[in-house]
Formats: structure tokens, sequence, C-alpha cells
């Protein structure tokens, strides 16, 4: 027990007496944190449209009106040539164009029906699929006030349908409620990998790991001095964003329970500082150590349901996603935050981040023997 002392010892010593490693894990979660979940904003708002109005009627013009008093379009040009309109669509100065064709008015009033067309710029394929989407909908709703407003006595009007939409466990649809516990997650696991990774090679590369192996010291004390000290680490930097960042910044109270979260990060950080010592005992080399850590960081950021939903992707990256510790934590993350889940919601993500934390730690301290 007094050589792992020892060893804690000496790892805070080293790692205190790093500058930058101190700015990387203080400066790196607050200025993420703040600037990231203000940028990952689901809601495209400002897409460029051109408005070829052919009618130049009442209608037409009201149609217009709702479409850019929604908020989520930008007029860009207003003709009435197809040919100007689309000179701009091709130059990407206008991601669509809505044409309004010749007695849209007319059409409407005498024969109870009208077209529209719609040409949409694909090579965006965000602003593509949510615009027309948007546009589509706002289209839909003006149509709706038109037959409620009974443009002819002689057609009979469809029954109404109200819908009443309740916005559960974020009321307001607040983006960064969303994204922060999925960031913070995602900043948690790249201070513990890298920083576990990158420690246990820098031994290697200045020649001190060979004065330790023919030390007395026991293996498992020297992988308890790598991780215990990254482990704080990890729950310093947590605490530093959900209880300082999140809560000042953007007004996020965990609903749930905020041991049981600790509880969780606690087994989490085990398995992922396993990650790191891992990618340790396969790297010789700070760069390579870099190399595969950025590798595996990405992978398990893009594939965590984070930016994207796990249901979207195809067959093969739902397998990676469900092998992926960062999936269940964020799952976590927002169920206890948002949602005010307690162990009986989370047992099986318990179950999954120990299987996670004994499978990688297991593995990376088989392959340390191997190649120590």
């Amino acid at each position: 027990m007094r050589s792992l002392l020892f060893l804690l010892r000496k790892e805070f010593k080293q790692i205190f007496r790093n500058k930058s490693i101190l700015a990387m894990i203080i400066g790196m979660p607050i200025i993420q944190l703040l600037i990231m979940p203000l940028a990952a904003d689901f809601e495209i708002k400002n897409i460029k449209i051109s408005i070829v109005d052919h009618d130049r009627s009442v209608y037409s013009k009201n149609l217009i009106d709702k479409v850019i008093a929604s908020g989520y379009f930008q007029l860009n040009d207003y003709s009435t040539s197809f040919e100007q309109s689309f000179q701009q669509f091709e130059a990407n100065n206008s991601d669509l164009v809505l044409e309004i064709p010749q007695h849209f008015e007319r059409d409407l009033v005498k024969l109870q029906e009208g077209s529209l067309l719609l040409a949409v710029n694909a090579i965006n394929g965000t602003n593509a699929s949510v615009g027309s989407a948007y546009l589509s909908n706002i289209i839909g709703q003006y149509n709706q006030e038109l037959r409620k407003q009974g443009l002819s006595a002689s057609v009979a009007m469809p029954a109404n349908i109200e819908i009443a939409t309740l916005n559960w466990f974020n009321p307001y649809l607040n983006y960064p409620f969303f994204m922060v516990p999925g960031i913070l997650v995602s900043l948690v696991t790249m201070v513990g990998i890298y920083m576990c990774a990158l420690n246990i090679v820098k031994e290697k590369e200045v020649g001190t790991i060979e004065q330790i192996n023919v030390t007395p010291i026991k293996k498992h004390h020297f992988i308890l001095g790598k991780l215990i000290p990254f482990w704080v680490i990890g729950v310093f930097v947590f605490s530093l964003g959900l209880l300082g960042v999140a809560r000042v910044a953007y007004g996020i109270i965990p609903v749930g329970s905020v041991p049981l979260l600790y509880s969780y990060l606690a087994v989490f950080l085990i398995a992922i500082l396993g990650i790191g010592l891992l990618i340790s005992t396969y790297s010789q080399t700070q760069q390579q150590a870099m190399s595969l850590a950025f590798f595996v960081i990405m992978v398990f950021i893009l594939l965590s349901g984070l930016f994207t939903p796990i249901d979207s992707m195809p067959e093969w990256a739902k397998v990676i996603a469900n092998l992926n510790p960062l999936t269940y934590f964020i799952e976590v993350m927002r169920m206890i935050v948002l949602k005010g889940s307690g162990l009986a919601q989370i047992k099986t993500h318990f179950l999954a981040m120990i299987a996670f934390a004994i499978f990688f730690n297991g593995w990376a301290i088989i392959n340390y023997k191997k190649t120590s």
C-alpha cells in the first residue's frame, strides 16, 4: 500500500508540474462547453430562398409574407423570371427556389386548387431536406387557412382537427439542454483517454518505465498509480462542467439524482481509462498514441448518438454504437439530467458499463504483461 501511495504522489507531482496539462484540464472544458452547445444547434435558420412570382396577386403576396415571417428563411431575390433566380441557385446563393405560377389566385378561387414549383439545392443535404420540410409545412398551414376561410360556399369543408403538442422534459426545445450533457461526456472521454495514454507512453520514451519494471513495485500497483490520478481528474472535469458551466451559463440543473450520476461516472471513467491504458500498450511514442487515441475518440463520438440519432444509422453502425461506452453514458446523462430517471431505468446501462470496464482493463493488463 505504501508503494501505491508513493506512486500516486509521484504521478500528481508530475501532472501538476506541467502547466499545459493544467490549462487543458481547466480551460478546455470551460471554453468548449461555452462554445459548442451554441454552435451545435439542430434548428436550421436563415435558409436562403429565391421567389419567382408570376402572379403578383394578394394570395401570392400573403404566401410570401408567411414564408419570410416564419423566421427560417432569408429572401435572397424576388423576381418574375425563373432563369434569373436559377442563376442565383447555380451560384449557391440560394438554397431553395419557390416559383408561383400565373393565375395562382384565380385557380384557388375558381378551381379550388393550385400548384407551386419548389426547386431544392441538394448539394447541402441538410439545408435541402430541412428547408423543403419547413417550406412544405408553411404552405400546408397556408392551405389550411384558406380552406378555413371557405374559398367557395359550394364546397363542403372537412372537419377541422386541432393538435395540442406538449414537449416533455425540455418544454421550450432548448437545444443546449439537449447538447450540453452529451458534449460534457465527450470532453471527459477525450481528457481521460488522451492523458492516460500519453502519460504512460511518455514513461516509455524517457526510459523510466524500464527502471520501474526492475523495481519490486507490483504491476497492479503501477497500473493503479497511473489510473487513479486521471480518474480523479476526470471527476474534477465533469464536476467543473456539470456544476459550474452547465449550471451558470445555461441554467441546467439535474432533475434526477446527482449521486447516482456520479456513481455511473465512476464506472465510466474506469472503462475509459482502460482504453487509454490499452492504447499505451500498443504505442511506443507519444505521436503514435495521439494518432491512435484520435481515431478511437472520433469513432466513439460520431457513433454515440451525440449528433445523429442511432435509430437512423445503418445496421452495421448500430452494432458499433451498441459497443460504444459513450453511447450509454450520453443516454444516462440525458435520462438523469433531463428526465430524472432512477436506478431502475439505467440498470441495463450500469451492467453494460461494468462489462466495458472489465473488458478494456483486462485486455490492457494482459497486453501490458506481454509487452513488458
